[in-house]
């Protein structure tokens, strides 16, 4: 698995509009709802459980990343979507680095394994200086994309 197995065409915001953590899951879910890959009527029972899970620990893993994640029931796989904000958002990491890159996921229930298997894949892909240069870099949507692909 690589994060461009994740993040598909149509699932990347390239300039974040939001400035606090769970607005910034806010447009991030809402995106995916927007692009079609996830419904409408779920995206409220999401959001709670993006919130009791920053609630419980923030998902912001340092290096100006973040990974709000959750498992919701009725998924059938992995349902992702990457953001980049040039200002950063308070995601309240342990190095207190504002999140710039941020890859929001959700896992069927129960799926701890697959849950792992993601969060492992976005630590190596993200784990590079290079590729946050690469990704800070990039014009847009398709630059950012194009950056997530390569690393397959």
């Amino acid at each position: 698995m690589t994060l461009a197995d994740l993040i598909a065409p149509g699932r990347v915001i390239a300039e974040m509009r939001s400035h606090e953590r769970f607005e910034a899951i806010s447009e991030l879910l809402g995106h995916l709802v927007a692009s079609g890959a996830f419904p409408l009527e779920r995206s409220e029972a999401a959001m709670e459980a993006f919130r009791l899970r920053e609630e419980e620990c923030s998902t912001g893993i340092g290096r100006g990343i973040a990974v709000p994640h959750c498992f919701l029931p009725g998924l059938d796989e992995v349902v992702a979507v990457f953001g980049r904000s040039a200002e950063g958002i308070d995601f309240q990491a342990v190095d207190h680095v504002p999140a710039r890159f941020i890859v929001l996921f959700m896992v069927p229930a129960a799926e701890h394994t697959l849950h792992l298997r993601t969060l492992a894949t976005i630590a190596r892909d993200l784990g590079l200086a290079e590729i946050l240069a690469r990704l800070a870099d990039a014009a847009d949507e398709d630059d950012l994309l194009a950056v997530l692909s390569s690393l397959a």
